[in-house]
């Protein structure tokens, strides 16, 4: 029999002020963090936020759960040492645009892949933040920021389509000005077998005016307006996905997985004997690597 642990937002709370500029978005992803954690009654000492670098990368320090913040582009790789060193953890991986999908871009590809039963969210605010406003991965053709003041000459990587096409199992888009159903995504993520993914617009009040809450407010198209659409269906989120120019949010494609390790047979270890070393045979051990 299953039992209900009783937890409240104040047990996720650590007394640290995030330092955020007012009006990030990002204080609502750390909410929603909190709240969907809450919602799925899961314990701070069974709760694990890994973060990169950034703006973004701070999250880990701001709750009373493990944290760790990674090596710049390496949240999802520690990510899942955690898990699997301790499955019954749950893992949230929490980065930015510039973080994930530039220098880590390679490790998104191959956790997807892999297929770790953990929930990687990014907050894109299609900039640079913290090192005061160049173009990022995500900024469009065109955008013009401090790094590229005549205007980005690159085409931008679009976080969904990267998900879909890698075969995440689990794709879900979130805006930061609606908390609501940040909350909702977060918690059918973390609940979702497998690796998933959601990509939060979380707009830079400080260094972009393009991309603010008024554009998405006004842009975005959710796939609860859409008639009868079929999270299941992979061509039908493909598609909505591409015609909204990727301006969308909700539940984007969802399928059954079986995640990582249950993929993998097991050596059977019984006929290993433990190995033991005190310290001086541990130094002596270093020693012929020296």
């Amino acid at each position: 029999m299953s039992i209900t642990v009783d937890v409240t937002v104040r047990d996720y709370e650590n007394g640290v002020r995030p330092n955020w500029c007012p009006g990030c978005g990002d204080f609502s992803v750390l909410n929603a963090i909190v709240r969907a954690a809450v919602q799925l009654h899961i314990p701070p000492e069974e709760f694990v936020l890994v973060s990169g670098v950034g703006c973004s990368g701070r999250i880990s320090g701001y709750l009373n759960t493990y944290g760790i913040q990674g090596v710049h582009g390496r949240a999802l790789p520690l990510a899942q040492g955690i898990k699997l060193g301790n499955k019954n953890l749950n893992v949230v991986v929490a980065g930015g645009d510039g973080d994930g999908l530039g220098i880590g871009l390679g490790h998104f590809i191959h956790s997807v892949r892999r297929n770790v039963d953990l929930t990687y969210l990014v907050m894109d605010n299609q900039i640079y933040g913290l090192t005061k406003g160049q173009t990022s991965p995500t900024s469009p053709q065109g955008f013009q920021t401090k790094s590229t003041p005549d205007g980005n000459p690159e085409s931008p990587i679009h976080p969904l389509q990267m998900a879909l096409n890698a075969g995440a199992s689990f794709v879900a888009q979130g805006f930061s000005g609606n908390p609501k159903q940040l909350v909702s995504l977060l918690t059918q993520a973390m609940e979702h077998p497998g690796f998933s993914f959601i990509n939060v617009y979380s707009p830079c009040v400080t260094f972009n005016k393009v991309f603010t809450y008024e554009f998405f407010k006004e842009h975005l198209t959710d796939t609860q307006s859409v008639p009868n659409y079929d999270i299941t269906n992979f061509a039908e989120a493909r598609k909505f996905a591409e015609q909204t120019n990727y301006l969308c949010t909700g539940v984007i494609f969802k399928q059954p997985s079986n995640p990582y390790p249950d993929t993998v047979q097991r050596a059977d270890s019984s006929g290993f004997e433990e190995l033991s070393l005190d310290h001086v045979a541990f130094e002596n051990f270093c020693d012929n690597y020296r």
